[in-house]
């Protein structure tokens, strides 16, 4: 997983995929890895005449027209960086996939557009099918939250969440090792969501049960692996839980695990999207 040694950077030409350039430059030049830009174009791209279908060489010309785009965008963005350049005809997340399958990726990098709680129930979002479909490490950010004159990079303040499952120690084990790579703070917190108030039963009486074992599984879990850092259980909706303390810790990244992202109905009921569409600064999925 860590070091990163291939990154791969999806690039729609969108304000908000221009944002987050700053971080994809941070992130290849830390660890000194590999970058590859990817553009995925429609079938608009071949319509420069109303006899494209007859035309066998506007497949082609189509193609390299898309590659020429993309190499301004890799020379204005990236300049004097090798940088491989993709690109694919048909879908983005299609794409990415595909890219990432014969290019051995471990680090996607993308920018997410922020259009509101709908988004995450959208199955042709890019961001939720790759992070629902990838194996990779997954970065992304708000393009709109990212904007401003000083990006957050490098990296001063790492927050790691964590639930209950195995994959907690991953995701743990990710934000400490990218943490102590940047020299940064890292805290740990655990969200316990309550049940709806629909459920007709009374959680007061276990609550405090329940906040306590969450208590001793982030003391056991840090002892375990001989790390001394601040961590924090809070009883709220997950996201809101995430985003309150990362605004409180004063965290530039966030680290979080997503393999329960990956189940039959997460593209419901998993919380990554609404924390990363929550969050006040980039979430690193692992």
């Amino acid at each position: 997983m860590l070091p990163f040694k291939r990154v791969l950077f999806p690039v729609d030409y969108s304000d908000p995929c221009r944002a987050i350039v700053p971080y994809v430059k941070d992130m290849v030049e830390h660890f000194g890895a590999e970058l590859s830009l990817l553009h995925a174009y429609g079938p608009e791209a071949l319509a420069y005449s109303q006899l494209a279908i007859a035309d066998p060489d506007l497949p082609v010309a189509a193609h390299e027209h898309e590659q020429d785009r993309l190499r301004c965008f890799a020379e204005e963005m990236f300049p004097g960086k090798h940088v491989e350049l993709f690109t694919e005809l048909g879908e983005a997340g299609a794409a990415i996939h595909k890219v990432v399958s014969h290019q051995g990726t471990d680090l996607v990098m993308l920018a997410t557009h922020g259009r509101g709680p709908v988004r995450r129930f959208l199955l042709g979002s890019v961001a939720a099918k790759v992070l629902h479909d990838l194996g990779a490490v997954v970065w992304t950010g708000v393009g709109s939250q990212l904007s401003g004159p000083a990006p957050g990079t490098p990296y001063k303040s790492v927050l790691c969440a964590v639930d209950e499952t195995d994959e907690a120690e991953i995701a743990f084990l990710a934000a400490a090792s990218l943490a102590c790579s940047y020299h940064a703070k890292l805290t740990l917190v655990h969200v316990v969501e309550p049940p709806p108030p629909a459920i007709e039963a009374d959680f007061s009486f276990y609550k405090q049960q329940v906040l306590d074992a969450a208590d001793y599984r982030l003391q056991d879990m840090t002892e375990r692996f001989g790390v001394k850092i601040p961590h924090a259980v809070i009883e709220a909706p997950v996201a809101d839980g995430v985003r309150e303390e990362a605004v409180r810790t004063g965290a530039d990244l966030i680290v979080t695990g997503r393999g329960n992202a990956q189940n039959t109905f997460s593209r419901l009921w998993s919380s990554l999207y609404p924390i990363v569409r929550e969050a006040p600064c980039p979430v690193l999925s692992v």
